[in-house]
């Protein structure tokens, strides 16, 4: 297949664009043998190239062979990529001078063209000719637009000058120029991170004046501040302000807001807004539940915590990493090391692999377990293969089984109808507490494939029996500890 004008122009685009403009060159050389004739488009992209390569004296170069062509003439692109490639090199006086040929041409300099210039003015940190950029626009008839705003207000930010950002904007209402939201909602975020609390009030007030609208994103920068500070009350207001406005929260300002009650001790406010969400038609994700659940593992009420995650699977959102780990923290916490194990299990049924700090955390849970001194003495082989069989048989029962021993009396409730499932159960009671009560170890099944870890600990060591491949599982946790492998 003989290729065409534009397969060359395709590869010297790709050349171009990956700055490896000898080849691109000679491209263009075989495109002319070819016969083929280049066009604006062809030396627009070798222009934009030389500027990608940092090159712009030969980006200049390339106006003369221009030039050497029939019917080929520079356009307004060609003098926006000139313009952009000595720019990169923060040249502003050889951008200018692109300029003045431009108008010389007879083409007049558009928006893309100042917005390039006052971009290279603030990368320098002159910010005074940036914002004469604004004037030279109007006076060439060319309205600045919100990209023109957006650039000048960007340099202010990134050299902290927030308060000179705002008399900026006041100076764009006198030149009638409009900022959008987004520059708006960029000085309110500036001035929370102040703590400017007045700086906030008088952004707000000019967004009156230019009548922009508050949209969420607004509402929830400020409700952030509110809820970071712990005046979750403020928070509420605030949120309560959006909804009267007829804005509608969506799930990032719920969840600041259930944020700001954990910060202030009240989780059962923050699952009070999993039921406002639905009702408002706004469905809670997968952070939301979870922060939910650490507001309730973070007082110790883990019978609640889990009550939310039931309420999560049953909605149809698949608990992921965050999820657990922070279930498995707050059994750590509560001292309820073989909850936290069931956590383990329970990740493999969601396919949620756990990673090393998981199984690190529940490690450290078992730290706490100390026996008294009769049991002082390591527990007979027998005495373990026991114990396994039956972390074994409960284990070889399907998830939904599994669940229930997870959630509670709510759980058992809806199993009582299966004879099989209260057999079940009882054996997972017998499992979780009897165990623990008479012999004050801890077992941990980490069930891949047919792999059991049992943990128990004496006065002076705690040893580690493992049936299958646990070392090669979690290596660093089966490094801490001498290791003995037995048969059920």
């Amino acid at each position: 297949m003989r290729p065409d004008s534009v397969f060359f122009n395709a590869v010297i685009n790709a050349f171009s664009g990956s700055g490896n403009m000898e080849e691109a060159m000679k491209t263009l050389e075989k495109m002319k043998k070819s016969g083929f004739k280049p066009t604006s488009s062809t030396f627009n992209i070798i222009i934009k190239g030389y500027g990608i390569a940092g090159n712009p004296h030969d980006a200049a170069k390339v106006l003369d062979l221009m030039s050497q062509e029939e019917n080929v003439k520079p356009n307004l692109r060609t003098y926006n990529e000139l313009v952009r490639a000595w720019c990169s090199k923060n040249n502003t006086a050889e951008a200018w001078n692109v300029v003045h040929k431009m108008v010389a041409s007879g083409l007049r300099p558009d928006a893309v063209t100042y917005n390039t210039i006052a971009t290279a003015y603030g990368e320098n940190g002159e910010t005074g000719p940036a914002e004469g950029m604004i004037l030279e626009m109007q006076n060439h008839n060319i309205k600045p637009d919100e990209r023109t705003c957006g650039i000048l207000i960007g340099h202010y930010f990134k050299d902290g000058k927030i308060k000179d950002a705002l008399s900026f904007v006041h100076k764009l209402k006198a030149l009638g120029v409009r900022p959008n939201l987004v520059v708006f909602n960029s000085l309110i975020r500036g001035f929370l991170d102040m703590a400017d609390r007045d700086g906030v009030d008088e952004v707000l007030a000019l967004m009156e004046e230019f009548g922009v609208k508050p949209d969420v994103a607004t509402f929830s920068t400020i409700m952030n501040s509110w809820s970071a500070a712990g005046f979750v009350n403020r928070c509420r207001e605030i949120f309560d302000d959006m909804v009267k406005a007829g804005i509608e929260p969506d799930v990032h300002a719920y969840g600041i807001l259930a944020k700001g009650y954990l910060c202030a001790g009240k989780p059962e406010k923050a699952e009070e807004l999993l039921t406002d969400m639905v009702e408002s038609g706004v469905r809670p994700n997968v952070v939301m539940f979870t922060t939910v659940i650490k507001g309730w593992c973070s007082v110790g009420r883990m019978e609640y915590a889990i009550r939310v995650f039931e309420k999560m699977c049953k909605s149809g959102i698949s608990p992921n990493l965050k999820t657990f780990e922070t279930l498995i923290r707050g059994y750590m916490e509560a001292k309820k090391p073989w909850k936290a194990e069931e956590m383990i299990r329970l990740m493999e049924r969601f396919e949620v692999p756990p990673k090393e700090s998981t199984v690190n955390m529940v490690t450290q849970a078992c730290d706490e377990i100390i026996l008294p001194k009769d049991m002082e003495d390591e527990m007979p082989v027998e005495r373990l293969g026991k114990m396994y069989q039956n972390q074994a048989m409960i284990s070889s029962y399907p998830y939904e089984t599994h669940v229930h021993s997870l959630v509670g009396n709510d759980l058992k409730r809806l199993a009582a109808s299966n004879k099989r499932s209260r057999m079940v159960l009882k054996e997972a009671e017998f499992s979780s507490e009897s165990i623990r009560d008479r012999t004050k170890s801890m077992h941990i099944t980490c069930k891949f494939g047919t792999k059991s870890l049992i943990i128990y600990r004496t006065q002076s060591q705690r040893k580690i029996f493992t049936c299958g491949q646990y070392i090669a599982a979690f290596p660093a946790a089966a490094s801490l500890y001498s290791l003995h492998k037995f048969t059920a």
